[in-house]
């Protein structure tokens, strides 16, 4: 990160940077706050290298979701066998791989991080990082909302550091907090000894995850700084953690506040001046209207959005055998301007988030999604309402899992296997840019003895494998895994052997079958046309066509709007436009 030194001024042209910094922290102290951002962005410009070209995304892009030790051999540093695995059976399926927090943590799987800047040690150095990053666009976690209980900060502001003294929230208990967004059913304040006596300070997610308070200067600096050396070592994609809970203001929600808006586009506008090819993802899991508002105006704000009710919706129209109310949501999703897109998946290393589902569902469908993860052995973390009731926001379940049949236990496994590859067509058709979660690419069921020995109910989509076993796996024809990843890197294959799928390109949502989730997708230069069709039902669905004659991406098999077309239950079918 930034040392001591001088370096030349690096004059920020963009006047609505100064504009904004005038907004979060008053005209008054606007321009020391933009003098030290110009020193910074002076330090940084000889060590970023500059972008080849403006581009953020095309069909060829996905990303792999992973931590840096979901494979493992005795002896090797976990992400030097991950890079491994990834040259010797991702080249060429997957552009891109999101390494999940690989800092010093101590709780939440590595959300509650003690140093920004390191490796852990236990999973290797910025060298193995860095290899990644040789074959593979690599995004980094930014998690700045918060900051681990045992951070270096946080002990400054324990001892009473008076560099650190504002670096975090420290609030009256009695304050009225009534009308704070609580994400999970935890208290807002964690009573803490300072060297001055008690302090209750801000913990939005856990006892030992500090809210940062960017009401401070300072912590808007260090965090640029962060974020800036994060590109620096490697990062083209920067996932902003949480990052809609990141301004506090007593009396409000606390929750996608101006000032959160305006720091984001900052960071942006920031980026855009000294590395313009770095594309930044908000994961926001509210509702979808409130999820898309980071977009900006389109230029501004996020190039990606996670796109949070893509799972849940997915998963609903499965369960009914019933496209008709993803089809209808998914109608909505337009976008700004041609340089932004949706970050679209379906499983992550959380669970599957509900609030993005509320106001799209109905809340006894969601109860009953709810009810139905239950019986297939998930579970279900619930959040405190303002009337004291508890609603389900989260379900955890392997998404291969949450797909199935609580009244068929034994279920064919190639059943199961071709309806959780049509749900993940879904995903890979829709316009945007898709990531895979490290376990739904080889078709891991979920892992109940983690969730009993850590006591952590997301554990159980987060099983480590040991390599050797996994290599196996997919080495024998007849095993699940193989089965999933042969699947899933035909459709990948097709995904980015067809323009029509750019992230940016035409969508259209077709109405030809109830059961049907049907998406038109054209490239942007308008020269090739796919129709996506996935049968989310259990039984066939028989539709027609659009006129004209058609090859199956997938097949390689032809069709004409002559006859109509039979689409056997999950049956996935990528008709290409010939005439």
């Amino acid at each position: 990160m930034m040392d001591s030194g001088h370096p030349m001024k690096h004059e920020i042209e963009n006047e609505k940077v100064k504009d904004l910094l005038a907004f979060i922290y008053g005209a008054e102290a606007a321009p020391a706050i933009l003098a030290r951002l110009e020193k910074m962005l002076a330090h940084y410009a000889g060590r970023i290298p500059p972008a080849a070209s403006a581009h953020y995304f095309d069909e060829s892009d996905a990303v792999l979701i992973t931590y840096g030790d979901m494979v493992q051999r005795p002896g090797e540093a976990p992400l030097r066998t991950l890079g491994g695995f990834l040259e010797n059976h991702l080249s060429g399926v997957v552009k891109g791989v999101h390494l999940l927090p690989f800092y010093p943590y101590t709780s939440d799987d590595g959300f509650s991080v003690v140093d920004y800047a390191v490796v852990d040690p236990a999973l290797g150095d910025w060298s193995d990082v860095t290899a990644i990053g040789r074959s593979f666009r690599l995004m980094f976690d930014a998690v700045i909302n918060h900051i681990s209980a045992e951070s270096g900060w946080f002990k400054a502001f324990l001892a009473g550091d008076p560099h650190y003294r504002r670096f975090f929230h420290a609030i009256d208990p009695g304050e009225d907090l009534s009308a704070v967004f609580r994400p999970r059913a935890l208290p807002l304040l964690t009573e803490v000894q300072t060297v001055s006596g008690p302090r209750h300070v801000w913990t939005t997610f856990s006892d030992d995850q500090i809210d940062l308070n960017f009401a401070e200067p300072e912590v808007f600096l260090a965090i640029v700084d962060l974020l800036l050396f994060y590109v620096q070592q490697g990062a083209g994609l920067i996932r902003l953690d949480a990052i809609g809970f990141m301004w506090k203001e007593i009396g409000t929600t606390c929750i996608h506040l101006p000032q959160t808006h305006a720091l984001i586009q900052l960071f942006r506008a920031i980026m855009d001046e000294i590395a313009p090819q770095v594309v930044l993802v908000t994961e926001t899991n509210v509702p979808h209207l409130d999820n898309i508002s980071y977009f900006g105006d389109g230029t501004n704000e996020a190039q990606m959005v996670y796109n949070f009710s893509l799972p849940p919706l997915t998963l609903h129209a499965f369960h009914t055998g019933n496209a008709g109310i993803l089809s209808e949501w998914a109608r909505t999703l337009t976008l700004p301007s041609d340089r932004v897109t949706f970050f679209n998946f379906l499983a992550s290393h959380d669970g599957i988030g509900l609030t993005p589902a509320r106001g799209l569902l109905p809340e006894a469908a969601v109860e009953a999604i709810a009810e139905r993860v239950l019986r297939l052995g998930g579970r279900v973390s619930y959040r405190n309402n303002p009337d004291g009731s508890q609603s389900p926001y989260e379900l955890n379940i392997n998404y291969f899992d949450a797909l199935a049949d609580p009244d068929r236990p034994d279920e064919d496994p190639g059943r199961m296997a071709s309806r959780f590859l049509c749900a993940q067509a879904i995903m890979l058709a829709l316009r945007g840019m898709p990531g895979i979660y490290f376990h739904s690419l080889f078709g891991s069921r979920g892992w109940p003895e983690g969730v009993a020995e850590t006591g952590r109910a997301r554990t159980i989509n987060r099983e480590k494998l040991a390599i050797n076993r996994l290599e196996a796996e997919l080495a024998d024809s007849t095993s699940l895994r193989h089965r999933i990843f042969a699947g899933y890197r035909r459709l990948l294959r097709a995904r980015t052997g067809s323009p029509a799928f750019h992230p940016t390109g035409e969508q259209e949502i077709l109405q030809l079958h109830p059961a049907v989730f049907a998406v038109w997708r054209q490239d942007i230069a308008r020269r090739e046309e796919v129709i996506c069709l996935q049968n989310v039902s259990e039984a066939a669905a028989v539709i027609p066509l659009p006129a004209g004659r058609y090859e199956d991406l997938l097949t390689g098999q032809g069709h004409g709007s002559d006859a109509p077309l039979r689409l056997d239950p999950h049956q996935v079918s990528w008709l290409r436009r010939v005439d």
